[in-house]
């Protein structure tokens, strides 16, 4: 089963209603087979987003319990390659849960992502090279 990382956007797209990418995000779910992963930095990305409603982030985070996302925590020796990666891109700009993404692709040598943020196409995967938006096929104008 392939694993592909998350970022936030699709998460708060698929829990808010109103959100422009929640069809989109819908749809490709649907046919989606394989492990999305994520980090502890993109889910509290994803609750703050979704502070409008306290039900909408519990439904989140009770979908990513679900297993629905497979949180992959980050460790102190991970901060360094955070640093060095938020002062690189920091014209773009890359925040926390961006970078902690990036770590976790080079990790566990990743290049599938699912994302609406466009920053994903700039950024680079140490020796991996470029993200592939699985989601991107599913994204309207």
């Amino acid at each position: 089963m392939p694993s592909t990382l998350i970022d936030a956007g699709p998460i708060i797209a698929l829990f808010d209603r109103d959100d422009h990418y929640h069809k989109s995000v819908i749809q490709f779910l649907k046919t989606y087979k394989g492990q999305l992963i994520s980090t502890w930095p993109v889910l509290t990305e994803v609750a703050h987003m979704l502070d409008f409603s306290t039900q909408t982030q519990l439904n989140a985070l009770r979908w990513v319990e679900r297993g629905g996302v497979k949180l992959i925590p980050l460790e102190a020796e991970h901060l360094e390659r955070i640093i060095t990666l938020t002062e690189k891109y920091q014209d773009v700009p890359m925040d926390l849960a961006d970078s902690s993404l990036v770590v976790m692709a080079e990790e566990l040598n990743l290049t599938q992502i699912i994302t609406i943020d466009s920053d994903y196409y700039v950024y680079r995967i140490g020796k991996q090279g470029t993200f592939t938006n699985l989601l991107e096929p599913y994204l309207r104008p």
